[in-house]
Formats: C-alpha cells, structure tokens, sequence
C-alpha cells in the first residue's frame, strides 16, 4: 500500500497569520535571498559573557539545521545527544520547537535512525532539514527521509488526524509503540520518498521544502550507495511536488538528472516570475541550474505529471561528463554538482557550484545568469563567472548591489553584482559550511572552527565584532523580529540589544 497518510477532505491550515517579521522557511519567500529586512540588529556579541545573548538554550551536539521563526515559536533540527526525553535512547533526528519569547521548550519530533547502512542516515546528523512553517502547519522533511506536515501545537491540543501513529513513528521499529505524551509532535500526514518515490537518500535527507500556494516543491537527497561509485535509484525524480493539504504525489522532474549525480541531491528549489512565467529553479547534483514551469494544477488522482522544463544552464561545461565516478577523490578534475540555492534578485539568478567538498576538485564559482531563454542556455545567458579556489556549498545574500558568500576554505567574499568582481574578502580559520546572513546593513556568518563574524554591508571592509562560539557552526543566522539567531552545534542563541 502507499505509504502516505492523507486526508479524504483537505485540512484546512487558517491558523495564527505569519508575522510581517518572521522568518518562516530558510532564506527568504520563494527567491532564497539570505537577507533580511529586520532593523535594531546587534552588532557586537559575546557568547561567553552573555553579552546581547536574550536567552540560549541547549539543543543536541550535532546541529545542522537553520532555525526557522514563525508564530511565535522557534524550530531547530538537531541530534538527540542531550535528550529532552529520557524514553529515547540513543541516536535520533530531533525537530525541536521553543518559545520565540524565552526559548521555553514547548515540543519535539523525535524520528528513529534509518537502520543498516550508515550512509543512508548518517551517525549523529539527526533532523539536517530546516522546517518550512504556514498558519499551524509546519512542513519538513525527517531524516528517515519523510514528507512531514505537523500541528504547530505539538499535542498540546490533542492528536488531530488523520495520522494518528505517533507513538509507533518515534519508536524503534523492532520495539512496540510508544505513550504518546504532551511534549510530542503531531503528525497530520507523511509521505515516504524512499518507498514510495524509489528514493536512495544519501547521508542525510537534507531540503528546505518551498510552498507556493497548496503546493509543495523540494528535492529529493537521491545519491550514491555506500561505494560512493553507483547510483542506486538512476530513475528516481531529483525534484518532486506534494498537495500540502494532504501529501499527495503530484509531479516530478524527469531530465535524467539522477545518473549524472557525482555525490547527492541536496540543492533546494527557488520560484520567481520571469517573462510572464512562474518558474522553478533548481541547482541539480550534476552541476547544471534548471528552470521548470510550476505546476499550475493538481493532475487526476493517480497520476504523477512530468514538469516541463524551461530551461538549463551547465555551471561547469568543461567538467567530466563520462564515467564521473571514476574522478572519486580527485581534488584537480572532477564533476561539479550545487549543494546551495539558487537566488533570484532583480532579474538576475545567481547561483554557486563547484567540486564536491568531500570527493571532488578544489574549485567553485559564484554564477551570474540571465533567467530568461528555452532550452540549454549555456553559451547564451551567462552575464558574469566569479571563481573560488575552494569549494562552496553556500547560498548568497545579495543586498544594495552586493552578493556575499562563503567558501570552504575559511573565505567570505563581497562581489559586485554588476561586474562579478571582488570587492573584498574576509578570512577565517574555519570551513564554512553556513551561508552568509545579510541584514540591518551587516553581514553575519559563522564557521566550523567556532568563529563568529560581523561585519559592515559595504563595499569596504569594515569588522564589528569577531568572537567566539561555544562549538562549530554549520547552520545560517537568522533574523526575525528584531532578533538575531544563532544555532551552533550544541546551542540555540537568541541575541538582541541587552546591554545598558
């Protein structure tokens, strides 16, 4: 049977409205721009002083989940190293949701381990899917590889339906279902992309899930088995859609993408109108950006509709092309594959790609493409290339003419988005593996080696404050409300202006 539990009616989401300064999906509503518009930001901060911390709270000791702010609560994934609840031993995924207010702890999701195979849910990794939140629904993706819509209350109203399992999802599969108690989650529906989309997930299921309307689009973490040489699943979709109302499997990508996949799937879809037409842009794991029609409604019950594509751009057309695999470990000549977002800022989409970071060449660059065109645009739409001498897995922030990004070898860059040229760069100890934070004319960014960094939002380096963390950062500032969040491996800061 269909492992999808869905409603015969369609849920209806008309909860608390979002706040004008929420921060309810990672990067901003369907562009993925890291800026925010919020004011009164700090600018200086000392986590060991507790200067401008409002309140911190401790979370797993693994955290690679951006936080999300909306309706007064805050959600963060994390690992189940510090357990909130001493039922569940071991290793988990854990969604846990605070108060926006204190950071009292209000709830969790708490998601056994993928059993076997170690790369199919990595030790330790826990929930790495930042949530996507609307009304008192909230959507993500487990790190069994689940399609999740929750009740933004927890139980703390009561199991609402129709999936009424919870206690037998958190527990272990060989051990009988669980009490279902107050600080749980409530599941309302789930959809499981490996069984029922033939996904092969790769170490962590990592998508930030982007809802337009009743639909939901996000990619799908297929990749290599364990060899790290063969893709398991070729003829699964990169990109699918579900009906946000009830988890229903509407569409799919099929341009093949999957073959051609040197590591994972693990590029979220931006949206944006361009000539008249809704499309989504998606950083494929082969190295190409593509821009497919949205889907402008739901197919008959039973079918799965095809996107139409728009159009495709190769970030790398001299890479490999051919036995990629064979190019394993190759840090002078590999494929290229996108690990960020793509962004989408006054006509112009930009994009970062480059060699895997843990098996291919030490080379990226910050693409600048013209998203208009059909067909394969390589040679007609790019307006400007910037290269990285590293790798680079983070999304940009682009504000007042400049595009920020960090790479994997301790380097943020400050690029003029007309000319593609540096303005500055700014350098750490540490990888990053965050992307940068642009907001209240300041950059913020935080890297693995537990260096914390704002500087001015201008075409002059200026630093306001280097410190440092109480861990490593892999996750993105994140602005809301008039307050600056910082999750690091072991913490979930909330920094404001507290000093007299």
């Amino acid at each position: 049977m269909r492992n999808v539990i869905s409603i015969l009616m369609a849920l209806t989401a008309a909860g608390l409205p979002a706040r004008a300064g929420d921060q309810p999906q990672w990067g901003q509503r369907f562009t993925r721009n890291m800026a925010s518009t919020e004011t009164g930001l700090v600018d200086r901060v000392d986590f060991q002083a507790g200067l401008n911390v409002k309140w911190a709270v401790d979370i797993g000791r693994e955290t690679h989940g951006t936080p999300v702010v909306a309706g007064g609560r805050v959600y963060v994934g994390t690992n189940n190293a510090n357990p909130r609840d001493r039922r569940h031993v071991g290793d988990r995924g854990v969604l846990m949701c605070f108060s926006e207010k204190d950071g009292a702890f209000l709830w969790q999701l708490v998601v056994p381990k993928l059993e076997g195979d170690p790369f199919l849910d990595w030790p330790s990794g826990g929930i790495v899917a930042p949530p996507t939140v609307e009304g008192e629904r909230c959507y993500l993706v487990t790190n069994r590889g689940e399609v999740a819509c929750l009740d933004v209350n927890g139980q703390a109203n009561g199991n609402q339906g129709p999936f009424l399992n919870e206690g037998w999802h958190m527990a272990k599969r060989d051990q009988p279902a669980m009490e279902v108690l107050p600080g749980d989650a409530d599941i309302l529906w789930l959809f499981d992309l490996r069984k029922d989309a033939d996904v092969y997930q790769h170490d962590s299921a990592h998508a930030s899930i982007l809802m337009h309307g009743d639909l939901l689009y996000l990619n799908t973490s297929n990749g290599t088995d364990n060899t790290h040489r063969r893709i398991r699943s070729p003829d699964a979709p990169a990109l699918v859609v579900f009906d946000k109302n009830t988890g229903r499997y509407l569409a799919r990508d099929r341009e093949g993408m999957s073959p051609r996949t040197f590591h994972c799937t693990w590029s979220s879809p931006a949206l944006g109108e361009v000539g008249g037409r809704t499309l989504i842009f998606f950083g494929g794991p082969d190295g190409w950006v593509y821009a497919f029609e949205a889907l402008k409604k739901a197919p008959p019950e039973g079918t799965v509709e095809t996107l139409k594509l728009a159009w495709k751009f190769d970030c790398d057309p001299a890479g490999p092309k051919q036995d990629i695999h064979s190019y394993l470990r190759n840090r002078k000549e590999s494929p290229s594959n996108v690990k960020s977002m793509p962004v989408l800022h006054e006509g112009r989409l930009y994009v970062t790609a480059g060699g895997d970071v843990w098996w291919g060449k030490r080379q990226s660059w910050l693409k600048c493409i013209d998203p208009t065109g059909s067909g394969d645009v390589t040679t007609t739409h790019e307006v400007w290339s910037y290269p990285m001498p590293s790798h680079c897995c983070t999304t940009p922030a682009i504000v007042d003419g400049l595009a920020f990004v960090a790479d994997c070898a301790g380097t943020v860059h400050c690029v003029d988005i007309k000319t593609g040229k540096a303005c500055w760069t700014h350098q750490v100890r540490g990888e990053f593996w965050a992307s940068v934070l642009a907001a209240d004319s300041k950059v913020y960014f935080g890297s693995r080696r537990g260096d914390f960094c704002i500087l001015a939002l201008d075409r002059e380096k200026k630093v306001l404050c280097e410190t440092k963390l109480d861990s490593a950062m892999s996750s993105t500032p994140v602005a809301a409300n008039g307050v600056l969040y910082v999750a690091t491996q072991k913490k979930l800061y909330a920094l404001a202006k507290t000093e007299k």
